[in-house]
């Protein structure tokens, strides 16, 4: 599940002010907030999605222009691209290059207002929100790029289905035919599970049974044959009956 996927912000790209630099920037990502419908399923990104990422230091991370390898803008290798995440999300700051003053200008112009980030997920999880609708939650990934762009489209989601199959172990076409038909709800369900009780009673539970009766049956009949401490006649007879239906059913 480590194909590259990229994502929409909701959240404005900007000028910053910064000493002798042409600077943008904004929140590439927000944490706990619901995406749009992403074709079946909404995701939301955990807190903890740009640790690993944010702990090794943001290896190879970079700043690109609609995610173009040729309108590279920064990385955070040289320092002109700085990221941090808050209890809002990721935020980036980027030095443009003079030769992308064109980018500096459209944003500063407000032409380009709006953010995507692309990553690579680790781990993940899905679930279903209060309304019922399935959501995947990025629990973890290795961020590979923010970007100020034109069109804040989504783009394919066919890693998050495959690992909704997986989770269920389902075809991968059954489960895509099933976002396109917004069902994918069936694939999160409880499983149903049959316990069987086996109510029938077993040999050694039945000769345990008649057994208890008859001790009952021994003391009454006592009782009734005056006090004297002697059983019944007819009780021995039915102990020694009793007696030998309980070793036959041990």
């Amino acid at each position: 599940m480590n194909e590259q996927e990229r994502r929409f912000t909701r959240g404005l790209v900007e000028v910053r002010a910064a000493a002798g630099a042409r600077t943008i920037g904004g929140y590439a990502a927000k944490f706990n907030t619901l995406s749009r419908n992403l074709g079946g399923f909404v995701e939301r990104i955990d807190p903890g999605f740009f640790a690993k990422s944010e702990g090794d230091g943001w290896p190879r991370a970079m700043a690109r222009y609609n995610h173009d390898d040729n309108m590279l803008l920064g990385t955070s290798r040289s320092g002109t691209l700085r990221l941090v995440t808050d209890g809002t999300g990721l935020d980036y700051a980027v030095d443009v290059p003079d030769a992308r003053a064109d980018v500096y200008e459209l944003v500063q112009r407000g032409d380009v207002a709006e953010s995507s980030f692309a990553f690579r997920t680790l781990a993940d999880d899905w679930s279903m929100t209060e309304d019922g609708f399935p959501v995947r939650t990025l629990l973890a990934g290795q961020l590979v790029d923010v970007a100020p762009v034109n069109d804040p489209a989504y783009l394919d989601t066919s890693t998050g289905l495959r690992s909704l199959a997986e989770r269920a172990g389902a075809d991968l076409e059954e489960v895509r035919a099933a976002a396109a038909a917004e069902e994918l709800s069936r694939f999160l369900a409880a499983p149903k599970t049959t316990v069987t009780i086996d109510l029938a009673p077993t040999p050694r539970a039945v000769g345990e049974a008649v057994a208890d009766a008859v001790k009952s049956m021994t003391d009454l009949m006592t009782r009734d044959n005056g006090g004297q401490g002697e059983p019944h006649p007819l009780t021995s007879i039915r102990q020694r009956r009793a007696e030998l239906y309980r070793r036959r059913t041990l």
